[in-house]
C-alpha cells in the first residue's frame, strides 16, 4: 500500500489538476453546485452498486469518482470566497474530535450503542433544534425510515425487542387490510413499510439493502425468462401466467 507521503501527495496532485481543469477544459469551466448536483447522486448510486456487489475494483473507480465531486464543489466555493477544499477537511476534523468526546475526551463509551447515543446527544449541542434536522430531505423514503428510527433510538426511543417491533407490524397489517377508503388505506400502507422496516433494522437487516438486491434478483430472474422465451420460439407476451411460472421456474435454477 501507498505510504502517508504518496497519499498527500495523490492528492496534492488531484487539487492540481481539479485547477487545471477548471482553467481550461470548457466543461469543467460552466459547471456549478446546481449542475453537479444530479450528477453527483448519479455517482453515489453506482459506488452503492459497486458496495452491494463487494466489487472492490469497481469500489475504487467509483470511490475516485464521487471523490472528484467533493474536489470540484470545494473549488466552486474557493472561488466564490467562501471555503476551500482545506476549510472543508479542517471543519470535518474539529467535528469528528467534538463528536468522538471518548476518543479525545474524559467520556465513556463501552460499545457502538453508546456511541451512536452520545453522537446524537451532542449533535443537539451544536445548536440542531431536532434529532431529525439531519435526515435529508431528499433521501430516498425507505433510507429515510431506517435514519428517522436510528436516530431517535439514539435517545431511547426504541421498542425493547424485536419481538415488540413486530408485533407493531402485524398490528399495522391488520389495519391496512380492513381499511376500504383509498386515501386511508395509503396512510395505513406506509405506516406497514415503516413498521417493517423498523423490524428489519431492530433485527440487524437493512431494508433498502434487502429490497435493491431483491430488485437484481428479479431482474437477472427475468431476463433469463427472456432469453429461455427466446430459444424456445416463445414470445412472453403470448404466453398466459402459468406458462410465465414454468419459464420463472426453469430460470431459478440457473441461479443454482
Amino acid at each position: 500500500m501507498n505510504t502517508r507521503q504518496e497519499k498527500m501527495e495523490a492528492f496534492g496532485r488531484l487539487l492540481d489538476i481539479m485547477d487545471d481543469l477548471r482553467e481550461k477544459c470548457p466543461w469543467d469551466q460552466k459547471q456549478t453546485f446546481e449542475t453537479l448536483r444530479h450528477l453527483t447522486l448519479e455517482e453515489t448510486y453506482e459506488l452503492s452498486d459497486a458496495l452491494l456487489n463487494e466489487d472492490l475494483l469497481e469500489i475504487k473507480k467509483e470511490l475516485g469518482d464521487v471523490l472528484l465531486h467533493l474536489v470540484f464543489y470545494a473549488k466552486i466555493g474557493s472561488e466564490k470566497e467562501s471555503f476551500d477544499i482545506a476549510d472543508v477537511i479542517n471543519s470535518l476534523n474539529e467535528k469528528l474530535i467534538f463528536r468522538h468526546p471518548h476518543i479525545y475526551g474524559d467520556a465513556v463509551a463501552e460499545d457502538e450503542e453508546a456511541v451512536k447515543q452520545n453522537w446524537e446527544k451532542l449533535k443537539l449541542k451544536e445548536g440542531n433544534k431536532s434529532i431529525l434536522s439531519g435526515v435529508p430531505k431528499g433521501l430516498p423514503p425507505i433510507i429515510k425510515a431506517y435514519r428517522i428510527q436510528d436516530k431517535v433510538k439514539g435517545i431511547g426511543f426504541e421498542f425493547d425487542s424485536a419481538d415488540d417491533a413486530w408485533a407493531k407490524v402485524r398490528e399495522e397489517l391488520q389495519e391496512f387490510h380492513q381499511e376500504t377508503e383509498k386515501d386511508k388505506k395509503e396512510a395505513e400502507l406506509g405506516d406497514v413499510f415503516f413498521s417493517l422496516i423498523n423490524y428489519a433494522r431492530i433485527s440487524g437487516l437493512n431494508a433498502d439493502t434487502a429490497l435493491e438486491k431483491t430488485n437484481s434478483k428479479f431482474i437477472s430472474r427475468f431476463q433469463k425468462m427472456e432469453e429461455l422465451a427466446i430459444s424456445k420460439n416463445l414470445s412472453l407476451a403470448d404466453l398466459n401466467l402459468i406458462e410465465m411460472d414454468e419459464l420463472w421456474e426453469e430460470a431459478k435454477v440457473f441461479e443454482k
